[in-house]
C-alpha cells in the first residue's frame, strides 16, 4: 500500500490523503484551506480530481469546511462516502448560505448522491476493507477510518479529541473495531499544547457563570454540536431562558431527532424547557423583532443568547437594555488582530471586553500519547499540522515518525 499526502505535511486546512493499492485510490478528505493560512492553490490530483475515476473513491471524515470544503468541485461520477447525520448537518448550512455564496448550491445538489456509511460497519472498494469509527471533535458525526488490505493496514484519525464529553469511550472503541495496525496518519494540531481544558469543566463553569442571572451573549460556531447542547443544558440547569435563532435550533433538532449512537445520552436531549427561536421579520431581511414583551420577559428572567457575527444580532443586542456578559467560545485567534484567521467582523461584534470560555476540538499531546500507546503502531505519518518536526521531536524516541513534504509518498 502507497501513502501519499498531497497537502496537510505542513499546514493544517486543506489536507488530502491518497490511500493507493493495485491501481485502487482512496483518498481522503478535500476541504478548503484555511482563511489567512498558506496558500498552495487549487489542488489537482490524477484520478480525483480528473483523469480515470474508475478505482477512485472518496471518504469525508466530518463537515468542517477543511474537510469538505471544496467537494462540490469533483467530477459526479467520483463516489464519496460519508456519515448520514454528517450530511444532514451540511446540508442545513449550505441551504443557509446558498444565496451568499453560490457553490453551496453546487454543495447541496452534490450531497444528494453521497454514500452513507455506518459507524461500526465495514465496507470494501477494491483491495482496501473501510472501518469508520465515530470520534469525539467538535463536529458532531466525525470518523476516522481504519482502511486495511491484505497487506498492509492504517488508522487514519480525522479530526479528534480526548477531552470531550463522548471521548470516555474511545479505548474501547479502538480495542474493538480497529485492533492492532501498522501506520497512523495522524492529525497534529494541537502540537504546542500540552493538555486541555475538558467539556466537561467548560460546562460547569458556564453553569456557575448563569446560576448569577443575568444576559449572557455567547458567540461559537452553530456547527459545535457538544458545545451548544452543553450550554443549553447549563442555562436550563441555571433557570435561564436560552435563545438561538431558526437555523441553529434547526441544527439542535436534527440532531435530537436523529438515531445516532450518540443521541442516546442526555446531553443531546431536549429538558423541561426547549431553546427558544427569536421570531424574524422575513419580509424585512430576517431582522429579529424586538417587542416591548419579549424585552420585559428578558429583564425578568435573564437569558442566554447565542449570537453570531452579522448586522441582525448586532441590532437585536443594541435594543436589549441592562448589563450585558459577552462570552467568546472560540478560538481567541479569530479576534485577535494580527492573526492569519482574525475575522473583522467578529472582532466588532464581539467588543474588547469579554470572557474566553473555550476548549479546543483537537487532541493534546498528553492525550496523544495514551493513544499512541493504545495502537502502538509501527509508524505515524503527522499531517494536519504546522510543525511537524516539533510532533517527532515529541515522539520520535517511542514511535517512527515519518515526516514528508507535500506529495511525497511511503510504501508500507
Amino acid at each position: 500500500m502507497n501513502i501519499k499526502i498531497h497537502r496537510g505535511t505542513h499546514q493544517i486546512g486543506g489536507c488530502v490523503t491518497e490511500y493507493e493499492q493495485d491501481g485502487w485510490h482512496l483518498f481522503v478528505d478535500y476541504g478548503e484551506e484555511l482563511p489567512g493560512g498558506p496558500k498552495t492553490g487549487d489542488l489537482q490530483v490524477e484520478g480525483l480530481t480528473h483523469g480515470d475515476l474508475s478505482k477512485s473513491a472518496l471518504l469525508i471524515t466530518h463537515y468542517h469546511g477543511d474537510h469538505i470544503g471544496n467537494m462540490h468541485k469533483l467530477p459526479k461520477e467520483l463516489p464519496i462516502y460519508m456519515g448520514g447525520l454528517g450530511r444532514d448537518i451540511q446540508t442545513i448550512l449550505s441551504d443557509r448560505l446558498k444565496s451568499i455564496r453560490p457553490e453551496h448550491k453546487e454543495m447541496l445538489e452534490r450531497l444528494k448522491s453521497v454514500n452513507i456509511f455506518k459507524a461500526g460497519k465495514s465496507f470494501d472498494f477494491g483491495p482496501f476493507t473501510i472501518m469508520p469509527v465515530t470520534v469525539d471533535h467538535s463536529a458532531f458525526d466525525a470518523y476516522a477510518f481504519r482502511i486495511s488490505t491484505s497487506r498492509a493496514s492504517v488508522y487514519h484519525t480525522g479530526d479528534f479529541r480526548m477531552h470531550g464529553f463522548r471521548s470516555s469511550k474511545m479505548e474501547k472503541m479502538l480495542k474493538m473495531y480497529i485492533g492492532k495496525v501498522d501506520y497512523v496518519v495522524c492529525e497534529a494540531t494541537n502540537v504546542s499544547r500540552p493538555n486541555a481544558t475538558t467539556e466537561s469543566e467548560l460546562q460547569r463553569s458556564f453553569y456557575h457563570m448563569f446560576k448569577n442571572k443575568g444576559g449572557y451573549i455567547v458567540y461559537l460556531s452553530s456547527t459545535n454540536i457538544d458545545r451548544l447542547f452543553s450550554l443549553y443544558h447549563a442555562a436550563l440547569d441555571a433557570h435561564l431562558p436560552f435563545y438561538v435563532d431558526c437555523y441553529q435550533k434547526k441544527v439542535m433538532d436534527t440532531i435530537v431527532n436523529s438515531d445516532s449512537i450518540w443521541t442516546k445520552s442526555e446531553l443531546y436531549k431536549y429538558g423541561k424547557y426547549k431553546p427558544i427561536p427569536l421570531e424574524c421579520d422575513k419580509k424585512n431581511k430576517g431582522v429579529f423583532f424586538v417587542t416591548d414583551k419579549f424585552i420585559d420577559f428578558l429583564n425578568l428572567k435573564g437569558y442566554v443568547l447565542i449570537a453570531r457575527a452579522n448586522p441582525r444580532f448586532d441590532n437585536l443586542i443594541e435594543q436589549i437594555p441592562g448589563e450585558k456578559v459577552k462570552i467568546l467560545s472560540m478560538w481567541k485567534g479569530y479576534v485577535k488582530e494580527g492573526s492569519p484567521a482574525y475575522n473583522k467582523d467578529l472582532a466588532k461584534s464581539v467588543g474588547e471586553i469579554f470572557e474566553l470560555m473555550h476548549t479546543s476540538g483537537h487532541i493534546d499531546m498528553k492525550d496523544m500519547r495514551d493513544f499512541l500507546s493504545i495502537l502502538n503502531p509501527k509508524g505515524v505519518i503527522p499531517i494536519h499540522t504546522e510543525n511537524p518536526k516539533q510532533f517527532a521531536e515529541e515522539f520520535g524516541n517511542e514511535w517512527q515518525v515519518h515526516l514528508f513534504n507535500d506529495g511525497e509518498y511511503i510504501s508500507i
